[in-house]
């Protein structure tokens, strides 16, 4: 059983409590006496239990205010001497996590697992990170840091210069792979507060403790560069924004809790990086390859929806909607619930399945014709008041003009619904591509967006003219990762005012301009 106490100033510290970590698997199998076990060890506290602890994976330690506030004393401690290493060096955090996450794959996916996430899922997760520290993302970042230009008389240099104290709290549906943004801070020189949530906290504390941590240790960087901490979420960040050591605020969730955040960010003197909710709209034109755009329609099950950069919604031409709908359900129904180990299963239980039956509804009530799923299933598959599982569900909305005016179209589904918009016949392309193009623009959220289309017209239109969202993926997976592209960040309710494709090397600094004057002039 892993154990990770908080982790403060270079060092393991006890807290006044643990979390003690379900694995999802043994949850589903017995959640009754699963969670028992887990609420008995939780309220003993005290020494490695020797009592049994079946369906136990891990525990980790929670912080009370004061550990925070320690937390966050180390991080301001460490910042400057961490800031003088030079950029080589600090970006090598990067490029030798790149190497680690490597070895040590199958453990990581292994432990994503016992959190619930499929294993397709989890691969998934870390092929980001592994994208996201690839050499050419490295490189790349780090010709933004700094750059040197020429004249006569002085030597001039763009570099941005790292914020100072970041604080990071990633979300619980995945907690791991978006606490590990905070390396990419790292790298741009500032230290690093990581709230490990209650919820979720095994994934984010071992990518820390066993990854992270030795990595620092091996560069020579101060205690205090990086602090875990884990406890209940409101308490610690009105303790982050009143702190008078905290530059930035790395946020990740609810559109509405997230854009008030950021508000009170601003008030406070701390710069928001905000990751929030995400409906990503994907189109398909009357030329495209309808297998392809099925299958990166079917990545909106990923984890049930339960993830803010798969598709949400689609629009398809309607001389095409029929045979891609067809396709779609096809693929649909062979998706099935079950165990997160099993490689076959894109599927997990979901959160909120109330506002699931709202949604679905609301659909109905405006047209909308559902052409799969719609109930509620246990881990089996099986119809089921209690299960834990909802059937993938597509819902085919007519009419292009009143879909904004469907929650399933318009708001984020945090579940697996599909909604696909077939816009009405229009007797001219180009009148169609214009609406379709200015719909996509209408999306009150912006993490990503898809077109599939073998149209060089089209495509350009799309590239050129779409404006919203951090990401615009064409002809290929919407959920896939690409080199020198970063893998979060958007505008809209997605990324609030600031909002854009994220590199958060560069969201935690700012830019410096220096001008010196050569001997003599």
């Amino acid at each position: 059983m892993y154990s990770f106490a908080q982790y403060i100033a270079g060092r393991d510290r006890p807290g006044p409590g643990w979390t003690y970590c379900l694995d999802a698997g043994a949850f589903l199998t017995d959640p009754r006496g699963a969670f028992t076990r887990k609420r008995r060890l939780e309220r003993a506290g005290g020494e490695l239990p020797r009592e049994d602890t079946a369906g136990i994976v891990g525990r980790v330690g929670l912080s009370a205010p004061d550990d925070v506030a320690d937390a966050l004393l180390a991080a301001h401690r460490a910042q400057a001497e961490w800031a003088a290493f030079d950029l080589d060096t600090r970006a090598r955090v990067g490029t030798r996590l790149h190497a680690v996450l490597g070895e040590r794959h199958d453990e990581l996916v292994s432990v994503l697992v016992s959190e619930g996430h499929p294993r397709r899922l989890a691969e998934w997760e870390i092929q980001g990170l592994l994208t996201g520290t690839s050499s050419e993302n490295i490189s790349f970042c780090q010709s933004q840091m700094e750059q040197r230009f020429d004249d006569p008389h002085r030597t001039l240099t763009l570099m941005r210069k790292p914020d100072g104290v970041v604080c990071l709290n990633p979300p619980q549906n995945a907690a791991a792979s978006n606490s590990f943004l905070g390396v990419s801070a790292l790298c741009a020189g500032n230290t690093l507060v990581v709230k490990a949530p209650r919820t979720a906290p095994l994934g984010v504390a071992f990518l820390y403790r066993e990854l992270v941590v030795p990595v620092l240790d091996e560069l020579g960087a101060p205690p205090g560069t990086v602090n875990l901490v884990s406890g209940p979420t409101r308490p610690m960040l009105r303790q982050w924004l009143t702190s008078p050591y905290v530059d930035d605020i790395m946020f990740f969730g609810d559109s509405d809790v997230g854009l008030e955040f950021g508000n009170d960010c601003v008030a406070h003197g701390k710069k928001p990086v905000l990751e929030l909710a995400g409906n990503d709209t994907l189109v398909v034109w009357n030329d495209a390859d309808l297998d392809g755009a099925a299958e990166a329609l079917v990545e909106c099950f990923y984890g049930s929806g339960q993830i803010c950069m798969v598709p949400k919604c689609a629009v398809v031409h309607p001389g095409v909607a029929d045979a891609l709908l067809e396709r779609l359900v096809a693929r649909c129904r062979s998706l099935r619930p079950g165990y997160p180990g099993d490689p076959d299963v894109l599927l997990s239980p979901v959160l909120k399945m109330d506002r699931y039956h709202e949604v679905l509804d609301d659909a109905r009530r405006h047209g909308g014709q559902v052409l799969c799923g719609g109930r509620r299933v246990d881990v089996s598959g099986d119809p089921s008041l209690t299960g834990a599982f909802l059937e993938p569900t597509v819902v085919r909305v007519d009419g292009l003009r009143g879909a904004r005016g469907v929650r399933a179209v318009r708001e984020e589904t945090f579940f697996p619904l599909l909604a696909v918009v077939v816009p009405d016949e229009r007797d001219g392309s180009g009148e169609l591509l214009d609406d379709v193009i200015a719909f996509v623009n209408t999306n009150e959220y912006g993490l990503r967006n898809s077109l599939w289309s073998g149209d060089d017209k089209v495509v350009n239109a799309f590239v050129r003219r779409v404006t919203n969202a951090g990401l615009l993926k064409v002809n290929e997976s919407h959920i896939g990762f690409a080199p020198y592209l970063g893998t979060h960040g958007g505008t809209g309710r997605t990324g609030g005012p600031f909002g854009e494709l994220n590199y958060p090397i560069l969201r935690t600094s700012h830019l410096q301009g220096v001008s010196v004057a050569k001997p003599g002039q």
